[in-house]
């Protein structure tokens, strides 16, 4: 069991997600601290100072030790511009991806047969020349 564990767990496939993960991973801090950083602080000035990941609405008052119950929407146009931002670059990167692809797929392809007869003539011709 731990020798097929083992050969699962290198197969080309599996280490290539594990791959993707660990930079998809990344890439999401990027954009995140892209969009909380970057983009939101102009957007709330903009829109008279306000901070996005602040707006929220309160559902039900602290009471005790209970904590209050908020709808943060806020949180949520943040994520939303995160997944906006994330989505493009993987389609603009798809987009390239095929491009590249479609110009190999152009390249010129070899010359076409020639014809049959053409073939045969010069199998004729190659048996008279080793005869004579």
């Amino acid at each position: 069991m731990l020798k097929e564990f083992r050969e699962f767990a290198m197969r080309g496939n599996v280490v290539d997600m594990a791959v993707g993960i660990i930079i998809g991973a990344a890439f999401g801090k990027i954009v995140s601290s892209l969009v909380n950083d970057v983009l939101m602080p102009p957007l709330g000035l903009v829109l008279g100072g306000m901070d996005f990941s602040r707006f929220a609405v309160t559902l039900k008052e602290a009471a005790g030790d209970a904590p209050a119950v908020t709808l943060r929407y806020g949180q949520f146009i943040q994520h939303a511009l995160d997944f906006v931002i994330v989505a493009l670059a993987v389609f603009l990167l798809i987009k390239g991806m095929n491009r590249l692809r479609r110009k190999a797929a152009e390249a010129p392809a070899a010359p076409p047969a020639p014809p049959r007869q053409e073939v045969l003539l010069e199998e004729i011709r190659d048996l008279l020349k080793s005869r004579g």
